[in-house]
């Protein structure tokens, strides 16, 4: 099976121009290959080297022509940005799509993408990106309330009024980008909202709110998660009583948070239906995380979390996938949360700090199409072409160079990946891949043994049988026969520095002797970005060799 995935993987990344043009005029879509999802464009997949700019660095079109030259040269493909409905809306039915239509231009001129985000009725839960025509007339476009009874700088997402009109905003939006640009499809997928969710105790506590709660459960979405009890993850099984009435009966515990997430769910059911009617692109709902003990309603109530997302799905069939906004320490325990049957792996938002590790094991071990970090505008390239990259750049710009090779990888099932930090609980991680297992810890000097990197990470490829890319900086790798698959004595028989440019390998430098423990284990770089190419044997016990 491995051979026949091996061979899946290396006739897929070939680039065939016959095919591409008679696949031109179809959409970019996700595909579940494998269990990967992959974002298809032009008929092959396409790895997102993404960054989403600040809230702010999209207002005006002449941010595009400082911003989008910048990000093109720290190797991205792809850029992340808002769009307001105040912006493209200022007075009720009078659109402008001026400023987009220059972001969209100079994207295109300097071979960039973009994901759009459509910050409409809700951003980070507030509304302050609807126009001021919504804002100021809450008669008409009534506000979620506070358990005191004050209304709150939220929408209500009961109001049929905010819900047709940001739906036949966001429906101009699309049917625009489909006039202009279907053809060049420079824009990729669009984010509908932005991490929604109710601030406050739980739940919206206005008195419609409160009538609507006391009420039945909708049968639709009892008869769902009935039929998916299986399915559930532990926060919503032990609360689902299907036969009870009201939201308290049926929810117990988590009835607020239930209670908002179905209803957050079906307005942006209503906007995204309304949006792909008129330009099918794919489209996604991404999450703020609760912090650890935070409570709903201290974080976002309602959004796109894990624990219940089963609802999500029972009311927004439109959604193709979700995403978390990843900030914490824990990135794997987060990107793992999302890693259910059927959900594409995308990272909208990522803390710049970590990113370049966290991007590498996103990549490797989450099988994720794209990754960005927030605020990539503000990242500051060297003045000098010898200065050093800062460290995000330096892994796109690896990255980029496997771009062909690495989603087919990936949905073969021929990647793998870890992060390791002097705060991580285990000095060790291990990870196994083609019959080996990849011990790292954190680079330490010698012979003194103390930690010279305070992060590491690594993203493995396996290429052919004990041939394996390596793609990372700041650990020391052992390998070790992997005991599910055989017995025997693994060793390396060649480590190499290696770089790719116009799908050609170039060695940069053998390494052996002290740059490799006399042959025993994979330095990588403490401080900088490399490829490595790490060839191993094994062999049986006996001494004969081992396939």
């Amino acid at each position: 099976m491995k051979v026949a995935l091996r061979a899946i993987f290396l006739s897929t990344a070939g680039f065939c121009i016959g095919t591409l043009a008679l696949r031109a005029a179809e959409l970019p879509h996700i595909k579940m290959e494998n269990g990967t999802g992959q974002l298809i464009v032009n008929g092959q997949p396409l790895l997102i080297l993404g960054g989403e700019l600040g809230n702010s660095s999209a207002g005006t079109a002449a941010e595009a022509d400082l911003i989008v030259p910048k990000v093109a040269a720290m190797h991205l493909n792809t850029i992340l940005m808002p769009v307001a409905w105040e912006q493209i809306e200022p007075k009720e039915g009078s659109l402008d799509f001026s400023v987009l239509d220059h972001w969209v231009e100079t994207a295109r001129g300097h071979n960039m993408h973009l994901v759009l985000l459509w910050f409409g009725s809700w951003k980070n839960a507030f509304s302050n990106y609807a126009p001021a025509w919504v804002k100021s007339d809450p008669k008409r476009f009534p506000r979620a309330e506070s358990a005191d009874g004050r209304p709150l700088e939220i929408l209500s997402t009961l109001s049929s009024e905010s819900r047709r009109c940001d739906s036949r905003a966001f429906a101009a939006l699309m049917r625009h980008i489909r006039e202009k640009e279907s053809d060049q499809q420079t824009v990729l997928m669009v984010q509908v909202e932005n991490e929604v969710g109710y601030l406050g105790q739980g739940r919206d506590r206005s008195a419609e709110a409160n009538r609507i709660f006391r009420g039945p459960v909708p049968d639709p979405l009892i008869h769902t998660l009935a039929s998916k009890r299986l399915q559930f993850l532990p926060e919503l099984a032990t609360h689902f009583n299907e036969q009870g009435h009201t939201w308290s009966e049926v929810f117990g515990d988590a009835a607020d948070e239930v209670f908002m997430a179905w209803n957050y769910a079906s307005y942006i059911e209503a906007v995204t239906h309304a949006g792909k009617s008129e330009y099918a692109l794919p489209m996604y709902v991404n999450a703020q995380l609760p912090a650890p003990q935070e409570r709903a309603g201290e974080y976002p109530s309602g959004g796109p979390h894990p624990y219940y997302l089963e609802v999500w799905h029972a009311a927004a069939p439109s959604i193709d996938f979700y995403s978390p906004d990843i900030y914490w320490p824990n990135f794997d325990y987060w990107i793992q949360r999302y890693e259910i049957p059927g959900n594409a792996i995308f990272i909208p938002e990522a803390r710049m700090e970590s990113a370049p590790y966290n991007a590498l094991y996103a990549y490797g071990q989450a099988r994720a199409f794209g990754f960005s970090p927030f605020a990539i505008d503000g990242l500051i390239l060297p003045a000098k072409d010898d200065a050093p990259k800062p460290e995000m750049m330096q892994v796109y710009e690896l990255l980029d160079s496997v771009r062909d090779i690495l989603p087919p990888a990936q949905a073969a099932g021929l990647t793998r990946a870890l992060v390791l930090h002097t705060t991580s609980p285990r000095p060790t991680q291990t990870v196994a891949l083609g019959g080996y297992l990849f011990e790292a810890t954190l680079s330490r000097s010698w012979p003194a043994r103390t930690i010279i990197a305070d992060d590491g990470a690594m993203l493995i490829l396996e290429t052919s049988p004990g041939e394996f890319y390596i793609i990372g900086s700041g650990l020391t790798v052992s390998f070790a026969r992997d005991p599910d698959v055989g017995t025997g004595i693994a060793g390396i028989e060649s480590v190499e520095q290696v770089s790719r440019a116009s799908g050609r390998w170039t060695t940069e430098r053998r390494l052996n002797g002290d740059q490799t423990n006399q042959g025993r284990q994979l330095m990588l770089d403490p401080h900088r970005q490399h490829i490595y190419r790490a060839r191993l044997y094994c062999i049986t016990p006996e001494g004969k060799p081992q396939p």
